[in-house]
């Protein structure tokens, strides 16, 4: 069986944070209901479709949910939110501070209905502390959480993270919340609030950051492009090779001896370089010498290489280049999915179970889709009663 087999999710949210967390919960078993507003998920109307004209990045988060189209500032469908929670196992949102109040959705209101519910709520800055209720993206958290800061070269402006760092962090840290707290149900027969901020989730990863403002023993730089983020690491970097680039760290000098070897270069033997605080004084210098050894090779060769004696690298992989990846291609997290409408591909899981199987994505549903289909089996309603919803533009 599967990990999350019977377990009923209801997902209020849009961009990348909420559905993200309950695209894992549906690969995991879990069935999941997007629930999305009349107009639909933004993301739906972004430029980058696929062959078909189908939004790619909406059917990676959202593949293999059932879609339902619901007025949630409309009273009646408040009462449906309300109906369709008093069977779930989970809701999962991320709409804007206030507004699952301001709806009279809030978790006292919905817990009351259902006492075993868990629901998680995702913001940017939690439900207190001075931020407290100011709305947040990826971008807007990654300025004020410093990621920005300490992202790029120390003479040039901050620079967001390629990725979308934030709020995929965001996302397995609520699904973790979510598992606890299932695993707490079972124990209690309660459910709880769960509660994740964009600011909280990203703040750990500045672990090393930290920790080379706060110590006595390095330089401060905020913005250390490629190097160790505590600048307490050399070499640590991307070096150039002659198709491309390579990155290379050593972080013992054990590392540092057997590469000097390999290297054969008379500068890598400067006494000066021979202990971690000494490389580490000397940044600009072992960077050079590293590069000039590089850059005369190819990267996959450097890669071969410096793997055989067990000193960590890796050739930098354009995004083309890692769609085409054989590792990739058999681990499946990007997965190429093929239906009686033909291939597209999507996201399977990174989560692998050795005792649950992964459930294979469908293709996402249109806006709306399964309303009538969801509605109808777990409210129980008419097809007279949903005709008069979609009337009054509830559905």
């Amino acid at each position: 069986m599967t990990a999350l087999e019977g377990v009923k999710v209801i997902c209020l949210g849009q961009f990348y944070f909420a559905p993200y967390c309950t695209m894992l919960m549906a690969r995991l078993g879990a069935e999941v209901i997007k629930v999305e507003a009349p107009q639909g998920d933004p993301y739906r109307r972004l430029p980058t479709v696929d062959e078909d004209g189908y939004p790619i990045q909406f059917r990676f988060l959202n593949s293999g949910k059932r879609t339902i189209r619901l007025d949630l500032s409309n009273p009646a469908g408040q009462d449906v939110m309300r109906g369709l929670v008093r069977n779930a196992d989970v809701l999962v949102q991320n709409l804007s501070p206030g507004a699952m109040d301001r709806f009279g959705l809030g978790y006292d209101e919905l817990s009351a209905i259902n006492p075993g519910l868990i629901m998680a709520s995702g913001t940017g800055f939690g439900s207190f502390g001075p931020y407290a209720g100011e709305s947040a993206m990826d971008l807007t958290i990654q300025a004020r959480t410093a990621i920005m800061s300490t992202t790029g070269f120390e003479d040039g402006a901050p620079v967001r993270t390629g990725p979308s760092v934030v709020d995929f962090m965001a996302g397995t840290h609520i699904l973790a919340g979510v598992l606890a707290a299932l695993f707490q149900r079972t124990r209690t027969g309660r459910g709880q609030h769960v509660e994740v901020s964009l600011q909280d989730a990203i703040l750990p990863s500045l672990t090393s950051n930290i920790a080379g403002l706060l110590s006595e023993n390095t330089a401060s730089h905020e913005r250390t492009g490629n190097r160790h983020g505590g600048m307490s690491v050399a070499p640590y970097n991307s070096y150039p090779a002659a198709d491309g680039w390579v990155t290379v760290l050593c972080p013992t000098d054990q590392h540092w001896r057997r590469l000097s070897e390999l290297m054969g270069d008379p500068a890598a033997a400067d006494p000066r370089f021979a202990t971690m605080p000494g490389r580490c004084d000397h940044m600009d210098e072992v960077d050079a010498v590293v590069g000039r050894w590089t850059a005369t090779r190819n990267k996959d060769e450097l890669a071969s290489t410096l793997k055989a004696l067990k000193i960590p690298c890796a050739p930098v992989v354009t995004l083309p280049e890692l769609l085409d990846d054989p590792h990739v291609r058999e681990r499946g997290v990007l997965r190429t999915v093929t239906d009686e409408q033909g291939s597209f591909m999507t996201l399977g899981s990174p989560l692998f179970l050795s005792d649950s199987p992964m459930v294979e994505p469908a293709r996402s549903g249109g806006l709306g889709e399964h309303t009538d289909e969801v509605l109808s089996e777990e409210l129980g309603l008419s097809a007279d009663d949903l005709a008069k919803l979609r009337g009054s533009g509830v559905i």
